[in-house]
């Protein structure tokens, strides 16, 4: 199974959790102040910081699904 990952961009609200939590996923777009997924779907070796940015996030933007 792999991971699929999903931003919410009306949901965001820029808060960097997600990016302090896997900076190897998500970074932060400047321009508008939301986030930007760098991997719509990362390795199985990111499963847990990709959980815990979720879990993290103030806003729940940030929806993580198996295929």
């Amino acid at each position: 199974m792999s991971l699929k990952v999903t931003v919410d961009l009306n949901t965001c609200q820029g808060y960097v959790c997600c990016v302090m939590e896997a900076p190897e996923v998500f970074d932060i777009d400047d321009a508008v102040g939301k986030a930007v997924l760098l991997q719509e779907r990362p390795s199985e070796e990111l499963r847990s910081k990709v959980e815990a940015a979720a879990r993290a996030c103030p806003a729940r933007a940030i929806r993580v699904e198996q295929d």
